[in-house]
């Protein structure tokens, strides 16, 4: 039986977007930039301010798709090894946002863990928080910092800094194709 929080049913956003943001974080990261990087914050501007509220929207989506595919990524490498993903990847990013207070809230820990749960069971994570209502402010920084931990938790499993970005554009090339 189908869940209507499948992933069919969910709007895949603009993913390239969510991307480009999440590399634009890993690389200033890697670069040895602070998390409040003038050149990362510029971008975020700019790209928001270019697309108005429906572009906004489209990017949540986006970013919410990107958790998708890293999770079913995930799902699978921890498989392979007869492991848990969500026994794995939820404690170590809960203990990780719990480290980073400035950036996520702890009242929005609950609803990333939840996102990435219901990603990690085969939901789409935008139709899962649709149910309690629409997307805050506060859960924007959140989502972001949700999406570049799984990045950056693939690329430190894969030791390889560039394969999460690498993997979904590969990804978004094939569909394009077909």
């Amino acid at each position: 039986m189908s869940s209507p929080y499948d992933p069919q049913y969910a709007p895949a956003g603009d993913v390239g977007a969510a991307l480009m943001m999440v590399d634009s974080r890993l690389r200033s990261i890697h670069e040895g930039k602070n998390a409040n990087d003038p050149e990362h914050k510029a971008l975020v501007e700019q790209l928001t301010a270019s697309m108005g509220r429906k572009g906004a929207k489209d990017i949540l989506d986006g970013a919410c798709t990107l958790i998708y595919m890293f999770m079913r990524w995930l799902q699978e490498a921890h498989e392979d090894h007869d492991k848990d993903v969500l026994e794995y990847v939820v404690p170590n990013l809960v203990a990780t946002m719990r480290m980073m207070p400035k950036s996520v809230r702890p009242e929005a820990i609950p609803t990333m863990a939840g996102l990435v749960i219901a990603a990690g069971t085969g939901l789409s994570p935008n139709l899962w928080r649709k149910q309690y209502g629409e997307w805050t402010q506060a859960e924007m920084n959140p989502l972001e910092v949700t999406a570049f931990l799984l990045a950056e938790h693939i690329n430190r499993i894969t030791d390889d800094q560039d394969f999460a970005t690498r993997m979904i554009a590969e990804a978004l090339s094939a569909a394009d194709e077909d």
